[in-house]
């Protein structure tokens, strides 16, 4: 039993704690320690025993869930995901709750959450193993094997091939495209909050759900020196400007003439993931080339591995962030495997490595 991950659940609702308690109790390799309904029951459960991995509810009585993250992580960091409404409300709380070290987010509707959760099992599962992933020097404890579900690549959302930027000369158009998911939150704010706002055009994808991605933007658009915010079809990739893929959609670079854009697409699951990194980088490799400079960061599972190396491939150069920062060293790990990356570097060199690439 002691090589199992432990998870604690945080939830005000009987129904969602029974949900998921039951979802992961089905799992051999996680164990429910406890389902309690507020904070207080559950810092005395876990003086008796402390869990691996926190899924914790927002609002709740007595003490918010906010309040009591910022306590763990005060007192003795350990992953957290948060289980928060897709409201605009308890989504700007749960966005807080990543800025105070929350690893991830399941989200819930107001209505309907014992059906919602049932048909999401695999993704709750899915995200307490990510959690349990993380760094113990950056958030928390072990890492533990996981095998992936089948999934799709890249080709469901975009040909690979050379496109009209691969065979181009160098411009001062530049494009700076980042991949990130589990940490990545905390990692793009590092990143950003030190580039100027005379920094080459960046988009992003952070695996992140629908709504949270709009406030994610609007909090590191106040944090940053560029402008930063959610990326719309047709949006133009210009310098001093940050554009985020929307939850729920894939983000494409597009070329019209001398000027980058982005498409804003539906599409299938990518890497069991939409947006998904791999579509993003695929397109910067076959519309930009080597005018365009890659960075992959902390995440699980390996979506834009294969997207980097197709970058790489394509003249533009490459950089992963080094294990020793990450959150979760999954996604660098594989593009690195790949033989996709140029440079690794630890996540206070990359600012520094991304405005090298706009003088090159």
């Amino acid at each position: 039993m002691s090589d199992k991950i432990k998870v604690m659940i945080v939830d005000d609702s009987a129904v969602v704690r029974q949900v998921i308690s039951q979802a992961l109790a089905r799992d051999p390799s996680i164990e429910v320690i406890g389902a309690v309904a507020d904070p207080l029951f559950a810092m005395r459960r876990m003086e008796m025993q402390w869990p691996d991995v926190i899924v914790l509810d927002i609002e709740m009585p007595r003490m918010d869930g906010l309040t009591f993250l910022r306590k763990i992580m005060s007192e003795r960091p350990t992953p957290v995901v948060i289980c928060s409404s897709l409201a605009e409300r308890g989504a700007e709380a749960t966005m807080n709750a990543l800025a105070a070290g929350a690893v991830s987010v399941i989200t819930k509707p107001k209505m309907g959450v014992k059906q919602f959760l049932e048909d999401s099992t695999n993704d709750v599962v899915q995200a307490v193993k990510a959690a349990a992933r993380a760094n113990a020097r950056r958030l928390g404890p072990r890492a533990r094997p996981d095998i992936p579900p089948p999934k799709l690549s890249a080709d469901a959302v975009l040909s690979s091939g050379l496109g009209s930027g691969a065979g181009m000369v160098r411009t001062t158009d530049r494009i700076i495209a980042i991949g990130t998911s589990t940490g990545g939150t905390h990692a793009l704010e590092a990143v950003l909050t030190r580039l100027p706002a005379t920094c080459p055009g960046i988009v992003i994808v952070q695996h992140m759900p629908e709504l949270f991605t709009a406030m994610f933007a609007e909090r590191l658009n106040s944090l940053s020196k560029m402008e930063v915010r959610e990326a719309r079809h047709g949006d133009r990739v210009v310098p001093g400007r940050a554009l985020i893929a929307p939850g729920g959609k894939h983000m494409m670079l597009a070329r019209s003439g001398a000027q980058y854009t982005v498409e804003v697409i539906d599409g299938p699951l990518v890497n069991r993931h939409r947006p998904s990194v791999d579509v993003l980088f695929r397109s910067c490799a076959k519309f930009a080339g080597r005018n365009a400079f890659g960075v992959i960061m902390t995440g699980m599972g390996d979506d834009g591995a294969r997207g980097l190396k197709e970058m790489h491939d394509a003249g533009a150069r490459t950089v992963a962030e080094d294990e020793s920062t990450c959150v979760v060293f999954g996604m660098p790990k594989e593009a690195i495997k790949l033989g996709a990356v140029d440079s690794i570097l630890p996540l206070d060199r990359i600012p520094d490595a991304i405005l090298q690439s706009g003088r090159d």
